[in-house]
């Protein structure tokens, strides 16, 4: 991958990005009620690169969309860049998740007729960007990602690799503060995995992103800050770097 050189490298801010005070989350399936989150605790700091991990239905991805903005906590308090997203309505939602967050996702969700250009391109539509802006916006985007050369070329003549590669470029196109990838490797081979993670954790180390991932693949313990571990709605504990991920302090966040 380019080492960013377009962007200007931003060093982590001291503060956490991201912080969850005793959240859980529970929701009724007929009769019984599912607890997929239980008093979780945690804080994350900008410019780390994060890793959930854990069984399936441990409860990662309630956590990534909780994060998003895309659900919301049955107790506890969510801030995410400055905000405190149960405060906020489903309208605030979308126009905060425009702005601040990225998301990837482990089949690509690209648009089959669209080239990766304009594939990158999408975000930017409901801004107020004009039509210059969102091609440059697109194309530095492209080359963050190794991928300028195939702009022109739609999914179907694009490797997996390189398909998550434009995936990537469209969640960082409009410059978000956090990265939300679920399971972004699940589909690649082991290479083309490893080409990606590089890519995450540079857009962590050299642009300040904030990106949080969840992941099955122990290849991605040597490429993430930090790893949190859940089981059963319960945040286990932590591995890699306390001071950037830690339980939040007490009282409000600002």
């Amino acid at each position: 991958m380019s080492p960013c050189r377009e962007q200007t490298r931003r060093r982590p801010v001291a503060e956490p990005l991201i912080t969850l005070r005793d959240v859980s989350r529970w929701y009724r399936r007929g009769v019984d009620v599912v607890h997929a989150l239980e008093h979780v605790s945690l804080a994350i700091e900008g410019g780390v690169f994060a890793a959930l991990m854990g069984p399936s239905g441990s409860g990662k991805s309630t956590l990534l969309n909780l994060l998003s903005g895309i659900d919301r906590p049955s107790a506890g308090e969510v801030w995410v860049a400055g905000r405190r997203l149960n405060d906020l309505s489903e309208d605030e939602l979308a126009h905060w998740r425009s702005r601040h967050v990225g998301l990837i996702f482990q089949s690509y969700n690209l648009i089959p007729v669209l080239s990766a250009q304009e594939n990158v391109e999408l975000p930017l539509l409901l801004t107020a960007f004009g039509r210059g802006e969102r091609t440059r916006r697109a194309a530095t985007a492209l080359r963050v990602v190794d991928l300028a050369p195939r702009a022109r070329h739609v999914p179907s003549e694009l490797s997996g690799g390189e398909q998550q590669r434009v995936a990537i470029a469209r969640a960082i196109v409009a410059d978000p503060d956090l990265i939300i990838a679920d399971e972004p490797t699940g589909d690649l081979d082991a290479r083309s995995a490893d080409e990606v993670l590089a890519i995450l954790r540079d857009l962590s180390r050299e642009l300040a992103k904030t990106v949080v991932m969840v992941t099955h693949d122990p290849r991605a313990r040597r490429w993430v800050d930090v790893v949190f571990h859940l089981d059963k709605g319960v945040l286990l504990g932590t591995e890699g770097n306390d001071a950037l991920a830690r339980a939040p302090a007490h009282g409000g966040v600002t």
